[in-house]
């Protein structure tokens, strides 16, 4: 009962930062009808600026959690200023162009990892631990530091999929997404409404980067180990679709937390992969994906 229970928590902790990370390929899959091989990169900038930024923050004086804050914050509009750039001077010539857009994001995908090597380095950043200590949850031991992030993850993924169904700007995304051009002659503003979208899954890789940052290895070629398993996740859950990208995180994180405990992180990799084909051959559109 104790190792279920253990194993749940990492579950939930890995598909934490999965799901915020899948909701935005999600989004931009639902709404300019591409998928972007630079969603990756808005994760990994995220976590490195916060690498960069906590340490002189904290050698001016300030706490340790200030100092996350304080760095995760620019971290976050150091990723939506690169967002802006890749969409205002690129994909915005690609909506709905699945090869032009696959082309575009591929080679900008690798020459961002050359710039990001060029001024990051190749070597591991470390990231200062913000809370410290652990808490037993019913016996099983848990980093509190990690389920702060959990819980921080789990609450934005709420407001989110409440967002999508309550709000005006979630209605014209969800609008748009169905079909794009019965929106806009209702009036929805696509090409508006699309920026917004494709800023809005940029903002869930950035904060999802900032909060991995502390728990994680930070690199500048993270943010590819995270799209391929993403691109899994969204593919098993269905493309398109918020709860199937909610699924399908939970449902990677449910392997690797296993597969790690049982075995290694290769091995849970590698099942990873053959699980998913096994998904696909009994459901092609994924779990919960429609036609």
């Amino acid at each position: 009962m104790q190792t279920a229970l253990q194993l749940l928590l990492t579950t939930l902790q890995i598909g934490a930062v999965y799901i915020l990370f899948s909701l935005g390929l999600t989004l931009i899959f639902g709404i300019m009808r591409v998928v972007n091989f630079v969603h990756g990169h808005f994760f990994a900038l995220s976590a490195l600026l916060v690498s960069v930024f906590m340490p002189p923050v904290i050698s001016a004086g300030f706490s340790v959690p200030l100092a996350y804050v304080l760095a995760g914050s620019a971290a976050i509009a150091g990723s939506l200023a690169l967002a802006l750039a890749v969409y205002k001077f690129g994909l915005s010539y690609f909506q709905r162009d699945m090869e032009g857009a696959f082309i575009f994001t591929m080679g900008m995908a690798i020459l961002l990892d050359g710039v990001f090597l060029w001024l990051f380095g190749g070597s591991v950043r470390p990231v200062p631990q913000i809370i410290t200590g652990n808490t037993s949850i019913l016996g099983a031991s848990v980093s509190v530091q990690r389920l702060a992030l959990c819980l921080i993850a789990a609450l934005v993924t709420v407001l989110l999929y409440w967002a999508l169904g309550a709000t005006k700007l979630g209605k014209a995304l969800r609008a748009v997404a169905a079909d794009h051009e019965a929106a806009m002659l209702q009036g929805i503003p696509y090409n508006r409404i699309a920026l917004t979208g494709f800023l809005l899954a940029a903002f869930l890789a950035a904060f999802a980067g900032v909060l991995i940052a502390p728990v994680s290895v930070v690199s500048p070629v993270m943010g590819t180990d995270y799209l391929m398993k993403t691109f899994v996740a969204i593919i098993v859950g269905g493309l398109g679709s918020v709860r199937g990208a909610i699924v399908g995180a939970l449902f990677v994180g449910s392997i690797e937390a296993v597969g790690g405990y049982y075995a290694d992180a290769s091995t849970a990799t590698i099942a990873v992969f053959v699980l998913v084909i096994l998904v696909l051959l009994i459901r092609p559109k994924g779990l919960l994906g429609h036609a």
